[in-house]
């Protein structure tokens, strides 16, 4: 299924495109919306396991996921 995440640190086309570049390997096809305030990243997670790893992979590219 789909889900969105909130993520801190991305300002830009650019920060979108690493972390699509990075990610979308792993995790298919990833949207990034740029408009919403903070930001959004929207993806396919399947179970808690792929969640998590999602999280972690975000934060070692330097885009940290906000807890609602």
């Amino acid at each position: 299924m789909k889900k969105t995440f909130k993520a801190e640190n991305i300002n830009c086309q650019n920060c979108a495109n690493m972390i699509k570049g990075s990610l979308e390997d792993d995790f298919g096809e990833i949207e990034v919306n740029l408009g919403a305030n903070p930001k959004e990243v929207t993806v396919e997670i399947n179970d808690e396991a792929s969640e998590a790893k999602f999280k972690e992979e975000m934060s070692e590219i330097g885009f940290d996921i906000i807890d609602e």
